[in-house]
């Protein structure tokens, strides 16, 4: 019997499921797990190990590497790095005192990352493998990051101080950053820019508020009573029409209707609500539902509900991760800049 059972594990070992072009990338709390979900069929392909408190994940640009926060409010500092393509964890980044790392963005083939308990953002340049720009926000609590695609300005979003820091750099004999900080509602942590980068909305969890900032004049605009207490993540759909907002709270998920700024929908998904991933074809928004340990899947036409995924305890960050050859992923990189 032992070499039947033996040609059984090899014969499972050659028939597994490949990375599909296209997928949805899922952080698993509960257990530590990356998962890799097919969104044809909503199936997980591959769970990988990333290590302790995973918060937020991001692909490379060209869909064969995937990053990983290891936060811990402050206690850990590592980026976990798995290879999407053989499935598999690689040596995890040692990002020295810069602790706490959390938001995340891949942008001009760097990693660009916040460390909350350095109160900082930084940049891991893979080509060399080292953290080659610091910059300090002198905020309580740099969470979260957007970079635009020409590197010239970044976004972050400082929970404790309420504050959202817009840092643009200088050109000129000695490029530098001026950052500007600007006062919105208490906890804001989830943020998105608008399609056409003029206005960055960001929820507020103390206050259950959006603020919205006008991007050229640095300044709020408008503040909403959005209901939306313990706001976790907010995102816009790709064309710009809707805005979802989650909530770890009671709040659900809460669908505002960006010109009108007014709700059109709410959604009851039973627990907290974390993690909000957006189908770039604009067919689906994906929610992590922490509390009740799975992921919402909804249809953005319907607003309803149309499926779930097991990818593990307490899923929460999320990303879309597309497999692109050289040639794609240098076009991919020639737009960004």
């Amino acid at each position: 019997m032992k070499p039947l059972i033996l040609l059984c594990f090899g014969f499972a070992s050659a028939f597994a499921a490949s990375t599909p072009q296209e997928s949805l990338l899922v952080l698993s709390k509960g257990d530590h797990t990356l998962a890799i979900v097919d969104p044809s069929n909503l199936q997980v392909v591959a769970r990988m190990p990333v290590g302790n408190d995973p918060h937020e994940v991001i692909a490379s640009s060209d869909g064969k590497l995937a990053y990983v926060s290891n936060y811990g409010g402050g206690a850990y500092n590592t980026l976990a790095v798995i290879d999407l393509i053989g499935q598999k964890a690689l040596p995890h980044i040692d990002l020295g005192p810069l602790r706490g790392p959390h938001g995340l963005a891949y942008v001009g083939d760097k990693t660009w990352f916040t460390a909350e308990a350095a109160k900082a953002i930084g940049r891991y340049d893979p080509a060399t493998g080292k953290v080659d720009w610091i910059l300090g926000t002198g905020q309580n609590r740099t969470h979260m990051i957007y970079v635009t695609p020409d590197m010239k300005q970044i976004f972050t979003t400082n929970v404790a101080s309420g504050t959202v820091s817009i840092i643009d750099k200088t050109e000129g004999r000695r490029p530098d950053w001026n950052e500007t900080v600007v006062p919105v509602g208490h906890g804001d942590e989830g943020f998105d820019i608008t399609p056409n980068g003029t206005q960055l909305w960001t929820a507020n969890a103390q206050d259950g508020t959006v603020s919205i900032i006008d991007i050229p004049s640095k300044k709020v605009i408008a503040t909403l009573d959005a209901n939306v207490p313990g706001a976790n993540r907010l995102k816009l759909t790709p064309d710009g029409k809707l805005v979802f907002i989650s909530s770890l709270g009671k709040a659900g998920v809460a669908i505002l209707d960006a010109a009108t700024r007014k709700q059109v929908k709410r959604l009851d998904l039973g627990g907290g609500a974390a993690g909000i991933q957006m189908q770039p074809d604009g067919s689906r928004a994906y929610v992590a539902c922490t509390g009740c340990n799975y992921v919402a899947v909804v249809g953005l036409k319907s607003l309803e509900v149309e499926g779930k995924i097991d990818a593990g305890p307490q899923p929460d960050g999320m990303a879309w991760s597309v497999i692109r050859s050289p040639t794609a992923a240098a076009q991919s990189r020639s737009r960004q800049h």
